[in-house]
């Protein structure tokens, strides 16, 4: 009897210490405070975006392969049709100089030559068709290589994009994301988000007119950014420009309402908060939007 006691006691204890463990790692989880990376995330998506590139070159192969072949049956079927055509046009010119012969209209010299004649005419005019058949078809062959060069080659400058964003995610130092940001910009002009970001980078620097700068920019490209309009508010609050910066983070609210809750614990805006329209602008103020 003092056995059977014991056991499930022993077990029960090491169920409460297992759950115990478990509740710790738990609290340790929750308590992040930033987003854990993996290099394993980046390989999984550099293999996906290889995999895709891979799959567009075998359809590239595929589709011109179906043109070649659609165009080449295309030629053979009008091949044969001009080769039929011109054969019963000298099955009708024969029986008709054979008519013209036994009526005595002309001598048989001339019918050759009349038929001879009309037959270089006839063959002229359908080889110069189908010569122009050919170009129209290599041109548009050539489009569509033209076409699938550049799907490579926005595959291959995503990929490029993509990795440079990773490598941004990663970097310590603000001169270092900065310089990542300007790739991607030498890559993608209008990228909007590496203009926002950069801007956010160059604020830290205490550079706060070239962040006001950076936004403008990103505005012109997408005039409905929430993203842009949120860091040049951070920006204009650094240059002491209150209802700039509120006007700008108003623009930033009726894009998102996720912003609103961002007001009171961002560093960048800490000294708007004093001032009415900032405060009117904050969780659980009775507002009219």
């Amino acid at each position: 009897m003092v056995l059977i006691v014991l056991a499930p006691c022993s077990v029960m204890g090491e169920a409460v210490d297992d759950e115990a463990e478990v509740q710790e790692r738990l609290d340790a989880i929750e308590s992040l405070d930033k987003p854990l990376y993996s290099p394993f995330i980046e390989r999984y998506m550099l293999d996906e975006l290889k995999q895709l590139r891979m799959d567009m070159a075998a359809q590239r192969n595929e589709l011109i392969q179906q043109i070649v072949d659609r165009e080449l049956s295309s030629v053979d079927r009008g091949v044969t049709y001009a080769t039929n055509t011109v054969t019963y046009f000298f099955y009708l010119i024969a029986g008709a100089s054979t008519i013209l012969v036994l009526l005595g209209w002309t001598s048989l010299r001339d019918i050759k030559e009349r038929v001879q004649s009309m037959a270089d005419k006839k063959v002229s005019k359908l080889v110069h068709e189908y010569e122009e058949r050919l170009a129209i078809v290599e041109q548009q062959l050539n489009k569509e290589a033209q076409l699938i060069e550049k799907i490579g080659e926005d595959i291959e400058r995503t990929q490029d994009v993509q990795s440079l964003w990773l490598r941004a995610g990663q970097a310590s130092s603000l001169a270092n994301k900065i310089a990542i940001y300007d790739q991607i910009l030498k890559l993608r002009p209008e990228d909007c988000e590496a203009l926002t970001y950069k801007a956010d980078a160059v604020l830290d620097m205490g550079e706060p007119q070239w962040a006001v700068n950076l936004c403008q920019q990103a505005l012109k490209i997408d005039p409905e950014n929430g993203h842009a309009f949120y860091q040049l508010a951070c920006a204009y609050t650094a240059l002491n420009q209150y209802e700039e910066a509120v006007n700008c983070l108003s623009e930033a609210l009726q894009r998102t309402e996720d912003y609103r809750d961002k007001f009171a614990d961002d560093p960048a805006l800490q000294a708007l908060k004093d001032f009415e329209p900032f405060i009117e602008l904050l969780p659980g103020e009775d507002n009219t939007h």
